[in-house]
């Protein structure tokens, strides 16, 4: 990798919001605008929502649940979608919203007529820096997110004496705080008592050679004659502790008596120790585009101009918003990330779990950052018992479950009174799908074991909820797929249905993950009726719905071959069995890998891939579909028409998981591992003609490094972490272990040798 793909940088400030760099420490995040004056830095922290708690379930479900299953068997839909708005909405139709903390604004002195100028975001260290030069004197502004020391750092220089000052404030939305004023000589409070409340604090220092004046009066910091200056801003919430303002307080100025350079050195070394796990390298042919400012190399890509350097900055992007918005003891990414201006963000800023919030974390395993995973299973906990609560007083069954939205509370009742999204239950299912994913890539037995019961618990939801249709299958009614509308053989439109293509693929892999799980186990940590339920959930899984193949080729949706209302429709719900899932596979299910081409294609040939998100998940679908072409030629839509110039991904308006799994496409077409193989390029674009990997994960603990020319691998190495079969598609591949050679047999085409944890192998003859 070089500075091309770790630098974004651009020749003028941001005019807006979605052009302004992200920083972040996984709690605390900052967006900053770039201003030589006027500076504004946007702020938010994770846990600043609008409210506590709500119970919303609605008593009257259970009591319709079977009228609501036999309208929707005997095709009434409209009755069954009158029933829905009466009995099956939540008694208050929100969850709780994300909310941002406040503005950072700084008036500094120096900025009249400024030229030089340049603004940038290292991917590389984590560090946000603005320069510019005016009457003479050099000045730059850092801005970075410290994870070790809870802080937003701000540090100010200029290259002549004396030449710094400023003044600075914090303002928050609606004009709704309690407290902004000086805390002290040099340390100012912010509160907000409504929703949950918060504090933030903002520490200065100042140094200078002659006289300075640096003091916080009032609800303001000034800072004059300085040679340099730092501010820190610290901010906790009664989410965490009610002795927020105190820590708050406590933690700002903690940091700023470390000094600049400490908090900076301490940061790049946290950062890094995340972010240089994993890198890629595409061979440059931008034909030297690769120098330019990001915002005119976005341009060029739209003016049909290659860069492979700009999707290698994608990848990196990727890891870099992952470090910067979810770490141990945060909570996990919402559809902003931790990123948000509006006081009512689009959808609420909530966790939407029909797809966004899962795809969030489809980069976290194979891009070596799976710490930064836990986030989201933590979360899962915090809605397992509401959702033992909404499973029993909505349906009458045992378990745990979740509709198609969560807050940070972990609520789990319907969320929104709107047809195509709200009545779906597989919200806790799919979430716990991430659980066995993570012991799949980790082969972390503790993990599994402490995590086991809640995997069950969303499995017994199930076991409880499903019912027998008139095949003798067994399908969940009433569901829907997500956000779509079907049309009726009489034409009538309908969204409510029973046995959804999706419904039935997420189950196939709960119940994997619960017989796999069981069986992985020592019988001493798992309950005593384990083995009863585990055979139970097989039974159920064997009946479960295949994918089926409709009337234009394509996977089916529902559990009648409808036609949508919106062929080139945003979600692509039938593919879950095609990637996030192994159901379908090119190697070991050819038609239905046919099917699911057809489905793609019929997608985007209505429009499909129109939201960043969409064509995000195609470039992941076509990955596994091996078709190296589709995956470039989408990756270069989603940059072109779907990414703003500070590379976040638009919806529009801007939603975060594009990012994540535009990313996780970028790793998917060079390395994949789904179906107890790894294959190596397999769905590389043409473009990508050399290059090498470093530091990928596959499933069963295997961590990769190779390079590859003329689209051959050329050399591979693999760390064994768990000591694992290694299975590497390939026909008679060499393998040795340092100076010694490695017993292989060969399955079909796929090289197999047994590993050593920790040892590391040497893979040639590709």
């Amino acid at each position: 990798m070089d500075k091309l793909s770790e630098l974004l940088w651009y020749r003028s400030p941001a005019e807006n919001w979605d052009e302004a760099l992200p920083v972040g420490n996984g709690r605390l995040g900052g967006m900053i605008f770039g201003k030589p004056t006027g500076e504004l830095i946007q702020l938010n922290e994770d846990s600043i929502w609008s409210g506590g708690f709500r119970k919303r379930n609605n008593p009257k479900a259970y009591d319709n649940l079977e009228k609501m299953r036999r309208l929707i068997r005997e095709g009434k839909t409209t009755e069954a979608e009158a029933l829905c708005s009466d009995a099956f909405y939540g008694t208050n139709e929100n969850q709780r919203h994300y909310q941002p903390l406040g503005d950072f604004h700084i008036w500094q002195d120096g900025a009249d007529g400024y030229t030089d100028y340049e603004r940038s975001l290292d991917l590389e260290n984590s560090v946000c820096e603005t320069k510019w030069k005016s009457g003479g004197v050099s000045y730059s502004r850092t801005v970075f997110a410290s994870f070790p020391d809870n802080v937003i750092v701000i540090h100010f220089t200029a290259d002549q004496k004396g030449k710094i000052g400023f003044t600075a404030l914090i303002d928050g939305k609606d004009d709704d705080y309690d407290k902004n004023e000086a805390y002290d000589s040099s340390t100012l409070i912010f509160t907000m008592s409504d929703g949950v409340p918060y504090a933030a604090a903002i520490s200065c220092s100042a140094k200078a050679g002659k006289s300075c004046c640096k003091v916080c009066d009032a609800n303001r910091i000034h800072v004059e004659n300085a040679d340099e200056a730092t501010i820190t801003i610290a901010c906790q919430t009664a989410f965490r502790t009610s002795d927020y303002e105190k820590l708050a307080i406590s933690q700002a100025k903690a940091a700023i008596r470390k000094g600049f350079f400490n908090l900076m050195a301490w940061h790049v070394a946290d950062y890094r120790s995340l972010y240089e796990r994993c890198a890629i390298d595409l061979c440059d042919n931008s034909g030297g585009n690769a120098e330019l400012p990001t915002n005119e190399r976005l341009q060029m890509l739209k003016n049909g101009e290659k860069d492979n350097k700009l999707t290698e900055m994608y990848f990196n992007f990727s890891r870099y918003l992952m470090i910067s918005g979810s770490r141990k003891g945060t909570l996990p990414l919402n559809l902003q990330g931790i990123w948000n201006k509006d006081m009512w963000p689009a959808w609420g800023g909530k966790y939407t779990i029909n797809i966004n919030t899962e795809m969030n974390y489809w980069g976290a395993e194979i891009q070596n950052l799976s710490e930064c995973h836990t986030p989201l299973f933590d979360h899962i906990e915090r809605m397992r018992e509401n959702g033992r609560v909404t499973a029993r007083e909505m349906y009458r069954c045992r378990g745990t479950m979740c509709h198609h939205n969560t807050d940070i509370w972990g609520d789990t009742a319907p969320q929104d009174k709107w047809l195509p999204g709200t009545l779906w239950p597989m919200g806790m299912a799919w979430l716990c799908t991430h659980l066995y994913e993570h012991y799949l890539f980790t082969g972390d037995k503790l993990f599994l074991a402490e995590k086991y019961d809640t995997i069950r618990e969303a499995a017994e939801f199930f076991a409880d909820f499903l019912i027998e249709d008139d095949k003798g299958r067994v399908i969940t009614s009433p569901s829907v797929s997500p956000e779509n509308t079907y049309i009726t053989k009489d034409g009538a439109k309908g969204t409510i249905c029973q046995g959804p293509s999706m419904d039935s693929q997420i189950l196939h892999e709960l119940f994997t993950a619960v017989i796999n799980c069981s069986e992985a186990l020592d019988e001493s940590v798992k309950p005593e009726d384990d083995k009863e339920f585990a055979a139970k959930i097989k039974s159920l899984r064997d009946r479960l719905p295949k994918p089926e193949i409709g009337k234009y080729g394509q996977i089916m949706e529902w559990a009648e071959d409808y036609d949508e209302a919106e062929p080139g429709h945003r979600h692509i719900s039938q593919l879950f069995a095609l990637y996030p899932y192994d159901l379908i596979t090119k190697r070991h299910t050819p038609e239905l890998a046919a099917a699911a081409e057809a489905t793609l294609i019929r997608r985007l040939t209505h429009g499909g891939g129109h939201t960043g998100w969409s064509r995000a998940w195609i470039i992941n679908m076509w990955a596994r579909l091996g078709d190296g072409a589709r995956v470039g030629e989408n990756i270069a839509a989603l940059l072109a028409w779907s990414t703003n110039i500070n590379m976040f991904d638009m919806h529009p308006p801007f939603q975060i998981d594009g990012n994540f799994g535009g990313g996780a496409g970028i790793a998917e077409a060079l390395v994949q591992s789904h179906s107890g193989e790894i294959a190596l390029l397999p769905a590389i674009p043409d473009e990508w003609e050399s290059g090498s990997v470093r530091g990928i994960i596959a499933r069963g603990g295997f961590e990769l490094s190779f390079k590859w020319g003329g689209r051959k691998v050329k050399e591979l190495e693999i760390l064994s972490k768990c000591g694992n079969r290694c299975s590497v598609v390939g026909t008679g591949l060499s393998v040795t272990s340092g100076e010694e050679s490695v017993s292989a047999e060969i399955s079909g085409d796929v090289t197999c040798f047994e590993t050593e944890e920790g040892k590391v192998y040497n893979v040639t003859g590709f």
